[in-house]
């Protein structure tokens, strides 16, 4: 049980952190990674600490409750969070909800796939007219001034952008990591989980994110600070949505690739800095890869049970 939280709190996070953190990584490189690190975690612990103590030890916000506790721990439960690490490692974003839950609930998929891919489309249909109709101006302005100095005010925003989604984040993901944990932690339960997610998230932010932050950086012009913050807010909200839609646990990683699908395509009809052809590959390319992660998850989701159950 131990072994399953310890890989599913370093593995989730790291695949996942390109989404909330990836455009708070590459507009802040500049910074020391210990002062980026700091402001996440002050954000994660306070997020953890609140579902607690209001939703009675359970920090999963109830995300949980569909998914049940297994009477006992195997060898089987530490193979996803393993195949997420190496995926990861090769940059591929994969669906961590489908890849880990569907493991403790194999009856839950069908619900929590239909609710990851309206999210993909919803996310993909409000950046494009987000970015075509409202933000055109801004985009264009961003990219004449790009190497300008920032002001403070912008600054400010992305991180207070960044806090946002990353705390809409944690409500939506915890599901993944605290499924190998008891639905209702003691104290002690409480301090560890802190302990050990701060020590493993030093370890993403000191390797600036790693080979999955490529996602981020190839997209046009997500270094820009003031562009990241535009990024955090919607996706921020977007999640924010789901979030009281239902309880039911979703991919997040769908949601932003569908968030960064519509932007580029966006940018694509504004600024005209890429073919479309170049755009449709490198969103074709995102998605490929978000589905050989789904593929992955689904052979070992359903067929580690049929193995053990040959095995035995």
């Amino acid at each position: 049980m131990i072994s399953g939280f310890l890989l599913a709190s370093y593995s989730v996070v790291a695949n996942d952190a390109v989404q909330t953190l990836g455009t708070f990584l590459s507009s802040n490189s500049h910074r020391p990674w210990w002062v980026l690190w700091l402001f996440t975690c002050s954000v994660l612990t306070a997020v953890l600490v609140y579902g607690w103590f209001f939703y009675h030890g359970d920090v999963s916000y109830g995300r949980l409750e569909i998914i049940p506790v297994p009477q006992s721990f195997t060898w089987v439960y530490l193979i996803p969070p393993l195949v997420l690490l190496g995926l990861t490692r090769f940059g591929i974003p994969v669906s961590t909800t489908v890849l880990i839950l569907t493991v403790f609930a194999p009856e839950a998929l069908g619900d929590i796939l239909i609710k990851s891919i309206l999210g993909y489309w919803v996310a993909l249909i409000a950046s494009l007219i987000i970015y075509t109709l409202i933000t055109r101006k801004l985009e264009e302005y961003f990219i004449k001034t790009k190497d300008q100095e920032i002001s403070l005010l912008w600054i400010i925003l992305q991180w207070l952008a960044t806090g946002f989604l990353w705390s809409q984040w944690l409500i939506q993901d915890f599901a993944n990591i605290f499924t190998y944990l008891p639905r209702t932690l003691s104290w002690k339960w409480l301090i560890f989980s802190l302990v050990v997610m701060g020590i493993l998230q030093a370890a993403i932010f000191y390797s600036q994110g790693g080979k999955i932050q490529e996602i981020v950086t190839s997209k046009t012009n997500t270094q820009d600070i003031r562009s990241a913050t535009l990024i955090d807010f919607i996706y921020g909200f977007i999640l924010l949505i789901f979030k009281e839609y239902s309880n039911i646990p979703m991919s997040t990683t769908w949601v932003f690739l569908g968030l960064l699908a519509g932007r580029e395509m966006a940018m694509t009809f504004i600024d005209q800095n890429r073919s479309f052809r170049e755009t449709g590959k490198i969103v074709v390319n995102d998605v490929f890869k978000a589905f050989t992660g789904l593929v992955v998850s689904l052979i070992v989701a359903f067929g580690l049970p049929l193995f053990v159950k040959l095995m035995t």
